[in-house]
């Protein structure tokens, strides 16, 4: 089994994903609008939350640290901690990620990984109190992964909080059970990443069905569909 995957993102009203390069609001802004994506991401009670390399870089903030010796590591997984409120994973085929510390933002770190991670870096993430997951090819297994997700830390619903590709690459695997978008009142229009991204695109992988379409504060609209698998 695997976990509920809702796919919960906030865009501009063209699907701009960085509200630094968003149009200005005259009733809110980047805040106001923050505010409701943390309330909308706390109310849907996540066992885990999931990005990319990129998005993880940016609260990671580590540098490369291994060990002198790396010693034994284990393989495919290694769990510092099966007990966490809340996971925080992320998407590191390549193992670019390096962390100060166990926990982002008090929510326990499980990076997901590629084949070919060097023992030295497994040993790092192992000094640094962090969990993995060491794929069985050199780009990352989804299904299995979330399969482990669930079987070894009892993950039941997972908020997969994109970028662009990996939620494309989520959906293409017929992955998402939903999709929860905020859509804030502004503009991008930049030509710049949109929320979801697959090479080849997405048609007859997905058909998504409205369950809901309600008015928030500030402008912000919040879409709820339901993601099936055509056949």
């Amino acid at each position: 089994m695997k976990p509920h995957v809702t796919c919960l993102m906030m865009s501009s009203i063209d699907g701009g994903l960085h509200p630094s390069t968003w149009t200005d609001n005259p009733d809110a802004g980047r805040k106001e609008w923050s505010s409701i994506y943390e309330e909308t991401h706390k109310a849907l009670r996540g066992d885990a939350w999931l990005v990319g390399r990129v998005t993880m870089a940016e609260m990671a903030k580590g540098t490369p640290h291994p060990p002198a010796v790396a010693g034994d590591v284990k393989r495919p997984f290694h769990f510092a901690r099966k007990d966490a409120p809340v996971y925080a994973i992320g998407v590191d085929p390549g193992a670019k990620l390096h962390f100060k510390g166990p926990d982002i933002g008090g929510d326990h770190v499980v990076v997901l990984l590629g084949s070919g991670v060097s023992d030295s870096h497994l040993a790092e993430l192992v000094g640094d109190g962090v969990s993995y997951i060491v794929s069985d090819s050199p780009t990352i297994d989804l299904r299995a992964a979330l399969q482990t997700l669930h079987s070894e830390l009892g993950i039941e619903r997972l908020l997969l909080e994109g970028g662009a590709g990996i939620n494309g690459s989520f959906l293409a695997e017929g992955l998402v059970d939903e999709i929860f978008l905020l859509v804030a009142p502004a503009i991008d229009a930049t030509g710049g990443q949109a929320i979801i991204a697959f090479e080849g695109g997405l048609k007859g992988k997905a058909q998504l069905s409205l369950q809901s379409a309600e008015a928030r504060e500030h402008g912000v609209v919040a879409l709820r569909y339901k993601v099936q698998s055509p056949g």
